[in-house]
C-alpha cells in the first residue's frame, strides 16, 4: 500500500478519536447542564421563581432589578410553588423573554344569564400596566350569540383610543369553527404603544332566545398563536385567564448614568438598538457569535462553534475564536478547509511545478495558435481584398487613369466598412432605386453627408467594364448638371460607386407616374430641364476633354435636385471616343424606344444616337406619354412615329399633354416638337448635333425671359427665335419652312420602322 493511502487512513483514525472524544464531552457536560450554563441574573439575585427564569433587568427583591418597573412579584405564601406576579400582583407571569416580550396570564370578562359567582369571574377588566400591549402578538376577542364588548385604551403619550365589538347568532348550528368574523365571534386588532386597557362585556338586549345554548358572552385580550376559536365555546368556555403578551423595553434616561452613552446599560460584547416606533425606549442584542444575557454587566460569552457541528462547516479541525471560528486543514494539505469552501487538498510541489509547466506552456501555445490564427486571418483578407480589386477591375481602372493623366485623388477609394455602416449593411430601406446595371442605396457618412450608392447586380466581365467605364466616364467630366462622382469601393465582392444623393428622384416619375403626389411639371420647368440636359449632353460631345457619347438618355436617368436642377446620372453604357475617330463599332446596348435605330441596324456609334435618345426624351416632356408603350391603341405603341404621324396632319394639340400647354406657350412647344423631329431622323447625318439642340433650347428660354420682363403674351415669338450663331442659322430655317421636309428617308423607312412600331 502506497504512502497517500496510509496517510489518509491515519487522517481518519484521527479524525475519528477526535468525534469520539466530543461524543465524551458531551456526555459528560449533560450531567451537569445547569452548572455550565451561564446565570441570568445578577450575582447573587434569585433566577428562578418556581419554574419560571427571571433575567436580569428583571428581579424578585431590590437590588436585583433595574428600576420598579422591572420587579417581579414571587409569590410564596401559598400551598403550591411559587408564583410570578407584575408588581402589583394581579397579574400572573408566565414566561420573560431577552428578546424584549413578556407573557401574563390575562382576565376573560364574562356577563351570564343568570349571573355566574367566583373569585375570577368579572364583566369589566382593567389593565394599567408600565409595559406595552403588543399590538402584532394580541388580538382582542368577543364570543356569544348576544354580546357586546366595549373596549377604552390609552397609550404611553395619553392618546385615548375607543372601540367596540359585538357578536351575535340565532342559533349555534350557523356558527363555524375558525371563523372569528362577527357570528358568534367579533376579533379586533389593537393600536400601537397601547399600556392602559378597559374592556367590559355585556348583553346585547337580554335576549332570551338564545340563553338556552349561550349562557354567557366573554371578552377578553389574548396572545392570537395561543387561541383558535371553537363553536363549543358558546356553550361554555372554560377558561377564566388567558395568555397575553407585553412588550417591555429599556427607557433612554438610563443612558444619562451609564458610563458608555454608546450601549447605554448593554454589557460587553451587546449593542444597543432603538425603537423605530418609540425612540425614548431601546433594547440591548448580543452581537454575532455571542450568546448570553446582554443587559448584565459582564453581557454576552462568545459561542463556541467547534462544540456543535450544525455551528461550523469544518471538514477537519475546528479552532474557536472570539466571535468567530476557523477551520484549519492536517499538515501536507492546503484550503480554508470548509466543506461548501475549497476543503482540504494535498501540497505536493511536484505537482504544482506540473500544473505551472503545463500552465505556462499551455499559455505558450494558445498565444501562439492565436498569433498564426491572426496572421492568417490578416493575409487571408489582404488577398480576398486582392482578390476583388483585380476582381473588380482595379487593375484595368488604373491603367486607364494613368492613360487618361487622371489623378487617382479625384476619386476617394471608400473602404468597404465604411459603405457597410452608411447603409446598414445594405438594408431594404434604404434601397432608392434599381436599374439595368444594379441597385442605389442610400446612405449616410460619418461626417453626416448624404451619399447614394450603387451597386452592381452580378458579378460578370461586362458588368465589371461598364463599372469601370463609369469610373473613367465621369472622371473626366465637370459639369453642374452631372451626377458628381465621390468615389468608388473595390474591396467587396461587387463593385461599387458613390455619389452625391439627389432629392427629388427621377424626370420619369414626375412625367409618367400619375400615382404618385409629386406635382405635375410646367412647361415652363420641363423646357428649362431639357435645355440643362441638352447642355449637358453637348458638353460630353464637344467640350470634354475626351468626347463621350452617353449611349442611354432617357428620363429615368435624368435627376432632379431639391431645386429641381437637371441632373444626368448612369453612364455605365458610356464610350470614350478617341479625338481621331468620329464613330466606334460596339456591341449595341441601350433602351427600346430610345435606340437609335442607324445604331440599332449598323452597330455604329456615333454622337447623334444620344440626339436621338434625347428627342424622345423631348416628345415625353410634351405628350406626357412612354416611349413605347403596350397599354393604348397600336397606333400609340411607338411614340416617335405617334408624334410624327400627329405633326403631318397637323394634329399636334390632340398629343399634348394636358395641363401644359396654353394660348401663350403653345407656339413654344410647337417650335420643341420639330425640334424634336429633326433629332429622330433615320439617318443620323441629317440630325442636328447636341450643340445646335442645346442652343436652340436656350434661345426659347431666353426669349420667355424677355417676354415675361416685357410683359409679352408670346404673340410674335417666331420672329425672336432668329440666332445671332450663323452655325445655327440652317437649323432655324428648317425649323420655319413648311411641312414639306422628307423627315424620314423612305428608302430606310421600309426596313427600320416596322421594327420600332413593334417596339424591338
Amino acid at each position: 500500500m502506497g504512502r497517500p493511502t496510509e496517510t489518509l487512513i491515519r487522517l481518519t483514525a484521527v479524525k475519528i478519536l477526535a468525534i469520539l472524544l466530543s461524543a465524551f464531552v458531551v456526555v459528560t457536560a449533560t450531567t451537569n447542564t445547569t452548572a455550565t450554563v451561564a446565570s441570568q441574573a445578577l450575582p447573587g439575585c434569585d433566577e428562578w421563581c418556581g419554574d419560571l427564569q427571571i433575567p436580569y433587568p428583571f428581579g424578585t427583591r431590590e437590588g436585583c432589578y433595574l428600576n420598579e418597573r422591572f420587579f417581579i412579584n414571587c409569590s410564596t405564601t401559598r400551598q403550591d410553588s411559587p408564583k410570578a406576579f407584575l408588581r402589583g400582583g394581579s397579574v400572573p407571569v408566565t414566561n420573560i423573554s431577552i428578546s424584549g416580550e413578556l407573557q401574563i396570564l390575562n382576565l376573560v370578562a364574562q356577563e351570564c344569564h343568570p349571573p355566574k359567582i367566583g373569585p375570577d369571574v368579572f364583566s369589566n377588566v382593567f389593565l394599567d400596566l408600565s409595559y406595552i400591549i403588543s399590538r402584532t402578538k394580541n388580538k382582542f376577542i368577543a364570543m356569544g350569540c348576544n354580546t357586546f364588548a366595549h373596549i377604552f385604551g390609552r397609550d404611553i403619550k395619553g392618546q385615548s383610543f375607543r372601540t367596540a365589538c359585538v357578536a351575535l347568532c340565532d342559533d349555534i348550528g350557523s356558527v363555524k369553527d375558525g371563523a372569528c368574523s362577527g357570528n358568534g365571534c367579533c376579533q379586533l386588532e389593537i393600536p400601537s404603544n397601547l399600556n392602559h386597557l378597559e374592556f367590559t362585556v355585556s348583553s346585547l338586549n337580554n335576549d332570551v332566545n338564545v340563553s338556552s345554548f349561550n349562557p354567557c358572552g366573554y371578552a377578553f385580550l389574548v396572545e392570537q398563536n395561543s387561541f383558535n376559536f371553537s363553536s363549543k365555546y358558546i356553550r361554555n368556555f372554560p377558561e377564566n385567564r388567558v395568555l397575553a403578551v407585553l412588550d417591555w423595553a429599556i427607557s433612554n434616561d438610563t443612558c444619562v448614568t451609564a458610563e458608555n452613552k454608546t450601549n447605554c446599560i448593554c454589557g460587553r460584547n451587546s449593542t444597543k438598538v432603538d425603537l423605530l416606533d418609540d425612540p425614548s425606549r431601546y433594547r440591548c442584542q448580543c452581537l454575532e457569535g455571542f450568546e448570553g444575557n446582554p443587559y448584565l454587566p459582564e453581557g454576552c460569552q462568545d459561542i463556541d462553534e467547534c462544540k456543535d457541528e450544525s455551528l461550523n462547516d469544518c471538514s477537519f479541525e475546528c479552532v474557536n475564536r472570539i466571535g468567530n471560528y476557523t477551520c484549519n486543514c492536517p499538515k501536507g494539505f492546503k484550503g480554508d478547509g470548509r466543506r461548501g469552501g475549497e476543503g482540504c487538498t494535498r501540497e505536493s510541489k511536484s505537482f504544482v511545478q506540473i500544473i505551472v509547466g503545463l500552465t505556462v506552456g499551455f499559455a505558450v501555445l494558445v498565444i501562439a495558435s492565436t498569433w498564426l490564427y491572426l496572421g492568417y486571418r490578416k493575409w487571408k483578407f489582404i488577398k480576398l481584398k486582392e482578390k476583388f480589386f483585380e476582381k473588380n477591375g482595379g487593375l484595368m481602372l488604373q491603367q486607364h487613369l494613368s492613360q487618361w493623366q487622371t489623378s487617382t485623388d479625384m476619386v476617394r477609394i471608400f473602404t468597404r466598412e465604411e459603405l457597410d455602416k452608411a447603409t446598414n449593411k445594405y438594408d431594404e430601406s434604404a434601397v432608392v432605386g434599381k436599374g439595368g446595371y444594379g441597385t442605389v442605396y442610400k446612405g449616410v457618412l460619418d461626417d453626416g453627408s448624404v451619399v447614394a450608392i450603387k451597386k452592381s447586380k452580378l458579378v460578370d466581365q461586362s458588368q465589371t467594364s461598364q463599372f469601370i467605364n463609369e469610373v473613367i466616364v465621369l472622371s473626366q467630366i465637370n459639369h453642374r448638371n452631372v451626377v458628381k462622382l465621390l468615389g468608388c469601393c473595390l474591396e467587396t465582392e461587387v463593385p461599387l460607386l458613390v455619389y452625391e444623393f439627389i432629392t427629388n428622384g427621377t424626370l420619369y416619375e414626375y412625367v409618367h407616374d400619375k400615382t404618385s403626389d409629386r406635382h405635375t411639371l410646367s412647361w415652363e420647368a420641363r423646357l428649362r430641364i431639357a435645355s440643362e440636359t441638352a447642355g449637358v449632353i453637348s458638353y460630353l460631345h464637344s467640350s470634354a476633354s475626351t468626347p463621350i457619347i452617353h449611349r442611354d438618355i432617357k428620363t429615368t436617368n435624368i435627376l432632379l435636385d431639391h431645386n429641381y436642377t437637371a441632373k444626368v446620372s448612369d453612364f455605365g453604357a458610356s464610350k470614350l471616343v478617341p479625338v481621331d475617330q468620329t464613330q466606334l463599332s460596339t456591341m449595341v446596348q441601350g433602351t427600346l424606344g430610345y435606340l437609335d435605330p442607324e445604331y440599332l441596324l449598323t452597330s455604329e456609334l456615333t454622337e447623334k444616337s444620344d440626339v436621338y435618345s434625347f428627342g424622345i426624351v423631348l416628345l415625353e416632356l410634351i405628350t406626357g406619354k412612354k416611349a413605347v408603350s403596350f397599354e393604348g391603341s397600336e397606333v400609340e405603341r411607338n411614340l416617335a412615329m405617334y408624334v410624327m404621324c400627329a405633326m403631318k396632319e397637323d394634329r399636334l394639340t390632340e398629343v399634348v399633354e394636358k395641363g401644359i400647354a396654353t394660348e401663350a406657350n403653345f407656339e413654344q412647344i410647337k417650335q420643341v416638337a420639330k425640334l424634336a423631329t429633326k433629332c429622330l431622323r433615320i439617318r443620323g447625318e441629317e440630325r442636328p448635333s447636341m450643340k445646335e439642340v442645346a442652343m436652340e433650347l436656350e434661345g426659347l428660354r431666353g426669349l420667355i425671359e424677355a417676354n415675361e420682363k416685357l410683359g409679352s403674351t408670346g404673340e410674335g415669338m417666331v420672329g425672336y427665335l432668329v440666332p445671332s450663331n450663323g452655325a445655327s442659322e440652317s437649323i432655324f430655317n428648317q425649323f420655319t419652312a413648311s411641312g414639306s421636309t422628307n423627315i424620314v428617308d423612305d428608302s430606310m423607312k421600309v426596313h427600320i420602322l416596322p421594327l420600332i412600331h413593334n417596339g424591338r
